[in-house]
């Protein structure tokens, strides 16, 4: 798993790529708490280099949208691939997580 993260319009987009199971999430978890730290609120979590999602990976996102949610916060995910939007449909995660289909999308509602 590769993590990538920027900065735009001072919001922050973390772009993942590759698996996110039991072995990489830790990786991940760190990368969202260490935002969430910085009190970033708002969060834009790319997926479009995601060709795999475990539990454990839908558990970190979880448990950062439960962070930043009391700070009138949101993750934004964005470019989810068939596959993993299949899980996140599964999983019922589609209707905690508000889900667009680019980063641009994201970041205009983020400003509203």
């Amino acid at each position: 798993m590769e993590i990538k993260q920027t900065i735009i319009n001072n919001i922050p987009v973390v772009a993942v790529s590759g698996r996110i199971d039991a072995t990489t999430s830790r990786e991940l978890e760190i990368a969202l708490n260490d935002l969430i730290d910085q009190n970033r609120a708002d969060i834009v979590l790319d997926l479009g280099g995601v060709e795999y999602v475990s539990s454990v990976g839908l558990r970190v996102m979880l448990a950062a949208l439960k962070k930043v949610r009391p700070k009138k916060g949101d993750v934004k995910l964005v470019s989810l691939q068939p596959f993993v939007r299949e899980v996140f449909e599964i999983t019922g995660f589609t209707k905690l997580f508000s889900i667009y289909p680019t980063q641009g999308e994201a970041l205009i509602c983020i400003k509203s």
